[in-house]
């Protein structure tokens, strides 16, 4: 539609709404003589007479009855239409999907986010699990999960979680008969359960420090697996040493069912933090997500 007929209509409608010249010039903020020109333009390129002036009234003609109650409901439904859009600006609603590893889905996005679902039910969540790395940018996701070291420079990022270290374990069924190992150097002697990072195309490195020195060890046994869950669940029938996050183990610690050793060798990883493009717009959905995971010292 052209723009001067939108605009014109518009001065139709509020003079045929209030009657007067007057009033509608004040509600649209033009001049009267602005608004009688507005008028005059569209009857002549309808051709025909759409108000009835007189010199106290204003009143719409038979064919200004006709196309009051034709284009008024429209317009409103425009309004409408916009006022709806304007409330995405103030009202959390919409999609955000996530990208993070099965352990930070755990222990960290799933227990927070129970209760905000709950208060925010217009917010749709996806959330995918991956181990590997991923860009976020490319995949259309609107943040990620990944602990603060790996974070690259050009990305916005808020800490959601604890700092947190990895445990070796075996069962007391796989470690009768044999000796615990002493110092990484001893897995050579281990069947030990892999983690296969999809990212690499390889296994991950089990990661120890002592003395301030960092040392990856790769270690060889019959299992691979791409879920640390799955790792748990083999080293807890005994099939052999598992490198698995310690708040995953430490219950079955507790009860007897898994004998943690090289605890000394375990470093600390910088906590999950939920990154973002730098020039990603906050809306609201995702301000009050970021709000629900900031982690906060208790």
């Amino acid at each position: 539609m052209d723009r001067d007929n939108v605009a014109d209509l518009i001065a139709f409608i509020t003079v045929a709404q209030d009657r007067s010249f007057t009033r509608a010039a004040a509600r649209l903020g033009v001049s009267q003589s602005a608004l009688s020109h507005a008028l005059r333009r569209l009857e002549k390129r309808l051709g025909v007479r759409l108000l009835t002036r007189s010199t106290r009234s204003v009143s719409p003609t038979d064919a200004g009855e006709r196309l009051l109650a034709t284009v008024e409901p429209r317009f409103r439904e425009v309004d409408a239409a916009l006022e709806q859009v304007s409330e995405f600006r103030d009202k959390p609603a919409g999609t955000i999907r996530l990208s993070a590893g099965e352990h930070a889905i755990n222990s960290v996005l799933w227990p927070r986010l129970q209760d905000f679902t709950k208060s925010y039910p217009d917010i749709q969540l996806e959330i995918i699990a991956e181990n590997g790395f991923v860009d976020i940018v490319a995949q259309r996701y609107d943040a990620g999960v990944r602990l603060g070291e790996q974070l690259a420079k050009d990305m916005i990022a808020v800490r959601i979680g604890p700092d947190w270290r990895m445990a070796v374990v075996g069962s007391p069924d796989y470690f009768e008969g044999r000796t615990l190992p002493s110092s990484p150097h001893d897995l050579t002697e281990h069947v030990c359960i892999n983690l296969r990072l999809p990212t690499y195309g390889g296994n991950y490195a089990w990661e120890f420090e002592h003395g301030g020195r960092r040392l990856n060890v790769r270690v060889d046994g019959q299992l691979t697996f791409s879920s640390s869950h799955h790792m748990l669940s083999a080293a807890l029938v005994g099939s052999g040493l598992a490198c698995i996050p310690e708040d995953m183990v430490m219950p079955h610690v507790e009860a007897g069912e898994l004998v943690r050793v090289l605890g000394d060798w375990m470093p600390i990883f910088d906590g999950y933090h939920l990154y973002y493009p730098s020039r990603r717009q906050t809306s609201p959905a995702f301000a009050r997500l970021i709000e629900a995971l900031r982690f906060r010292l208790a």
